[in-house]
């Protein structure tokens, strides 16, 4: 018989109180912190709900109201509904958009939940060589510290890291990195550091096949559709924690995407079906992180 890959989970390890699946609702606010040619950008956003691009790098005046959209209705709502089922969430955020919108950063903080670094602008690191990548990610953490009061704990990048991302992180004391796919199950992964030596860091794995960005990916996806994937990866995942393992599952949001009328009802639905099951511990990541540092060994890093 082939021998399958090991479970991600260590034996006999369980979330807080005994429970198998931990959820991690994810919620990014990007709003307000994307590229705008009257902010200096060379170029806008491409049309979200359209997929266009201008052919000119000329100012997008409907595309910017598209993203305040995602601030004066759809955090409202997204807010309402976690209010309603009673849960934590951890809010990915750029620090120019908090700043634009302090009501926000204050409610985020009122509820108990957590604020994740997500850049200072909604900005490729990829692209900028080391000393602009550390000031890059400084400035989003002293500007999350100043909306929020406290600094963030974890990082996110926009899609594109550089290979240098963890250590400089990790060099300004974060404790967990979610740019990776890997696995539904957080790792301790290696770091190298400047001076050779390696470090153990947190890596929470997020998800993009459950996100609400397929909304603008297909035309012809509908939010029965997405409700559907959602329920369907946390059934599986529910089902597979009992049998096998611990694991983890991620559902990322956008306030501009699942925030529209047409789409909001969704995500409702999905966390009354959550609430069905007994056996889930609905976190936020940095205290995902913090648990699976308690109780996995660092010296599993990989």
């Amino acid at each position: 018989m082939t021998q399958l890959p090991k479970d991600p989970a260590p034996e006999g390890f369980t979330w807080p109180g005994g429970k198998k699946l931990a959820l991690s609702v994810v919620v990014n606010v990007e709003e307000g912190a994307e590229r705008r040619i009257d902010e200096g950008d060379k170029r806008p956003e491409p049309v979200d709900e359209l997929g266009a691009v201008p052919g000119k790098p000329i100012r997008v005046h409907g595309n910017e109201t598209n993203y305040q959209y995602g601030i004066n209705r759809g955090a409202p709502r997204v807010i309402q509904i976690l209010d309603k089922a009673g849960i934590n969430a951890t809010w990915t955020v750029c620090g120019l958009a908090l700043e634009k919108a302090p009501w926000l950063a204050k409610a985020i903080m009122e509820r108990g939940d957590e604020p994740c670094n997500h850049g200072y602008k909604w900005a490729f690191t990829a692209f900028m060589d080391e000393d602009a990548e550390r000031d890059f990610i400084a400035k989003g953490t002293d500007s999350i510290e100043k909306t929020c009061g406290r600094k963030p704990a974890g990082w996110l990048s926009r899609y594109l890291h550089t290979d240098i991302t963890r250590r400089l992180i990790l060099e300004q004391g974060y404790s967990y990195h979610m740019d990776d796919y890997s696995d539904d199950f957080p790792y301790w992964a290696k770091v190298p550091m400047a001076d050779g030596s390696e470090k153990p860091m947190v890596v929470l794995p997020y998800a993009i096949d459950s996100n609400d960005m397929k909304f603008w990916l297909s035309p012809s996806f509908t939010p029965d559709m997405w409700l559907d994937y959602a329920r369907r990866s946390f059934d599986w995942l529910y089902e597979e924690s009992q049998r096998e393992g611990a694991r983890m599952m991620s559902l990322g949001l956008h306030l501009r995407i699942i925030g529209r009328p047409g789409r909001i009802k969704a995500f409702a639905d999905f966390l009354e079906h959550v609430k069905g099951h007994p056996d889930v511990w609905v976190a936020t990541r940095e205290q995902i992180a913090a648990h699976f540092s308690k109780e996995v060994s660092a010296s599993t890093a990989r």
